[in-house]
């Protein structure tokens, strides 16, 4: 990479730091390979390290960079496709989907995870909000490495064989949970998509940085009695393309982000 001088660019210097630094990864750089430090980048550049960090938060975002503890910031591999959801009656874990179950614990569900539970109650009351639910956590590895993490909650209240589940805590509890919800009526389902950032335990579950940019995957599953499970999943977004069937118009809306 050579020095280039970017007082004259139209655009922000950032955005066409940006540009100059993703030819040069293309060109110079393999996959895999750590970048120099941030200060011989500045220098090399000739710009101020506050507009290289904002270059390489952008070509991380964009999925051509990767920071990685104890390495450092690498060229990342292309991106690898995974297919979001499932069929429209098609429970959580009824095929092969590259979910790996690792546990599934009793509490409480978060404010926006509870809101979600009481949409469509059949008795209009909804779920209460001091009922416990079982929150199965769940990771997906493609290719050998963990592209994203999941919580599925699941009321006791929507699955009558939840109580009787004796499996200890671990990945057969977690199966445990998710055949007892296969065994309900599914009518359908409902899926949203956001953009946010890792969470701690998030990050550790998928070898990221705190903060790193994430794809959130909210899914509702509806029996007649209304919402029976909801699922919280985080995929990496430096490294995963997601990619949808043709069953349904893709939505924006700006609704609060369900916190995992």
């Amino acid at each position: 990479m050579g020095t280039t001088q970017l007082e004259t660019a139209p655009e922000p210097k950032y955005w066409h730091l940006k540009t100059v630094l993703s030819e040069a990864l293309d060109q110079d750089f393999a996959v895999g390979e750590v970048l120099p430090n941030e200060r011989e980048l500045a220098a090399r550049f000739g710009v101020a390290r506050a507009t290289l960090r904002q270059a390489l938060e952008q070509l991380e975002l964009e999925g051509r960079l990767q920071r990685r503890r104890g390495v450092g910031t690498t060229v990342a591999p292309p991106r690898v496709g995974v297919a979001v959801g499932s069929p429209q009656h098609s429970w959580p874990g009824e095929s092969v989907d590259g979910w790996e179950p690792v546990d599934a614990v009793e509490g409480l569900p978060p404010a926006a995870v509870l809101a979600l539970l009481r949409t469509g109650a059949a008795d209009g009351a909804g779920f209460a909000a001091d009922e416990p639910v079982q929150t199965v956590r769940r990771t997906r590895v493609t290719q050998g490495q963990a592209v994203a993490s999941e919580l599925l909650y699941v009321p006791a209240a929507s699955v009558p064989g939840l109580p009787a589940i004796e499996a200890p805590a671990g990945p057969a509890r977690a199966r445990a949970v998710l055949r007892e919800l296969q065994r309900l009526a599914l009518d359908g389902q409902d899926r949203s998509v956001e953009l946010g950032s890792a969470r701690a335990d998030d990050a550790r579950e998928l070898d990221r940085l705190p903060g790193a940019p994430v794809l959130l995957v909210t899914t509702r599953y509806f029996t007649a009695a209304g919402t029976a499970a909801v699922s919280v999943a985080t995929y990496r977004a430096d490294t995963c393309r997601l990619t949808f069937g043709d069953s349904g118009d893709v939505e924006i809306t700006h609704e609060p982000r369900v916190a995992s």
